[in-house]
């Protein structure tokens, strides 16, 4: 037990200031630094790992004789069990700091520092500059909704398997098994990244490769049978609503582009005098720049709509706004009024009918597969692929709008072989 050589608060009160700083003892290590303006301060002095320290006890009078003494000694059972006690007062004040932080930045309404959604919208703005727009809105989309609720604002490093597990199960319960699926890749995406910047030590998203139960995949339901190929583009030249939206039925299956390329098209990107309608590569989902030559019908087709909409931006403008495209559904809604349901086609489907067409009659692979804007592995090839075969595509586009034709006309369907041409 330590010897106190301070008897009393009384002695404390009755030390007057002096001109320069001075101690009083109280005995190992404890000591009262008086200064000039008479402010005093509990100090303790201690060694730990052969290195000299002090600590800082209190001001008196807040922090009394007692009350400094039973801090001292609390210090000095740490010492004595080998943990400097300046290090655990130092841990405490950054967890305050961290704690004050983290209130008021949800006060402003932004996520704690290093939780799982700061780390999130750090890592989305880094890589989607890369994306085109529509991908990256779904993956934010997706990470509000479904991941931030319940992950948003815990310490990334503190996301273990289970927690995320539990997550993805309520997307998962509410039938959407795709979409946990895809949130799955996201989250695994953000811990490489957390990992990589420090934040992180593992990726618990590694651990439930399994854990979800199997997607099937969906395939855009398509009609690739002529005669109801036939009876689908009689049914569009019939369709009696709006007439942009006519125009985007009669253009859909002649191009084949995927439907987000179509209903974003502006006039800029069309060039009707050369037969051609260039997607930039921001729109493009594999970011490179799209030829889609454009058939005689094509053409025609843009034509007739260009008095109407030419004016704007958009070639099928959204119909209260046209300084907007038109819905995202608005093709599919229109199918859905001609009597086609969501089984037979969709506006996707105009893609798997091209291609299964087109492969059958036997054009060359590789131009089909280019004139889909399908992914090119090579991404070296792919930035500089982008008029690959564009000779025999201007062909394919031309006998294709001439097959469809014939087919909505309601003849003897024959085959467009390209190697017998």
């Amino acid at each position: 037990m330590a010897r106190h050589l301070i008897k009393s608060d009384v002695t404390i009160r009755n030390t007057k200031p002096k001109d320069k700083p001075f101690r009083i003892s109280d005995g190992d290590g404890l000591y009262l630094l008086v200064n000039p303006d008479n402010t005093r301060w509990w100090r303790l002095d201690y060694s730990i790992t052969g290195k000299r320290k002090t600590l800082s006890v209190g001001v008196y009078p807040k922090v009394g004789l007692a009350d400094a003494r039973s801090r001292a000694d609390e210090a000095r059972q740490m010492v004595a069990a080998g943990t400097d006690p300046s290090d655990i007062r130092k841990a405490k004040k950054e967890r305050q700091e961290k704690e004050r932080e983290a209130e008021l930045r949800i006060s402003q309404g932004l996520p704690p520092v290093d939780s799982f959604e700061e780390i999130a919208r750090e890592w989305f703005a880094k890589f989607s500059p890369g994306w085109v727009a529509s991908h990256s809105d779904k993956i934010m989309s997706r990470l509000e909704r479904d991941i931030f609720p319940w992950l948003g604002r815990k310490p990334i490093a503190e996301v273990k398997a289970p927690a995320l597990l539990e997550t993805l199960r309520r997307i998962e319960h509410r039938g959407a098994a795709e979409t946990a699926h895809r949130a799955l890749q996201n989250c695994g995406q953000i811990f490489r990244y957390a990992i990589a910047s420090g934040k992180a030590d593992s990726n618990p998203a590694d651990a439930l490769k399994g854990a979800l139960a199997p997607v099937n995949p969906e395939h855009h339901a398509s009609i690739t049978d002529p005669a109801k190929v036939g009876e689908l583009l009689r049914a569009i030249r019939g369709y009696q609503g709006s007439f942009t939206t006519q125009c985007a039925l009669k253009l859909a299956p002649l191009v084949f582009v995927r439907p987000g390329e179509l209903r974003n098209a502006e006039w800029a990107e069309i060039d009707l005098d050369g037969a051609e309608w260039r997607i930039p590569a921001e729109k493009m989902k594999m970011r490179a720049v799209h030829i889609v030559p454009l058939s005689a019908q094509a053409v025609a087709i843009l034509r007739e709509l260009q008095p109407l909409t030419g004016r704007g931006r958009f070639v099928f403008p959204g119909v209260r706004d046209h300084d907007r495209p038109m819905s995202e559904n608005t093709v599919n809604a229109a199918l859905r009024r001609l009597g086609y349901s969501n089984d037979e086609m969709t506006g996707y489907g105009f893609r798997s009918m091209a291609s299964t067409i087109l492969n059958e009659q036997g054009w060359h692979r590789d131009a089909i597969e280019r004139q889909l804007a399908h992914a090119e592995r090579d991404s070296v090839r792919a930035a500089y692929n982008y008029a690959e075969h564009l000779p025999e595509r201007k062909r394919m586009m031309q006998a294709w709008a001439d097959y469809l034709d014939g087919l909505a006309a309601g003849g003897v369907v024959i085959s467009i072989n390209r190697r017998s041409a």
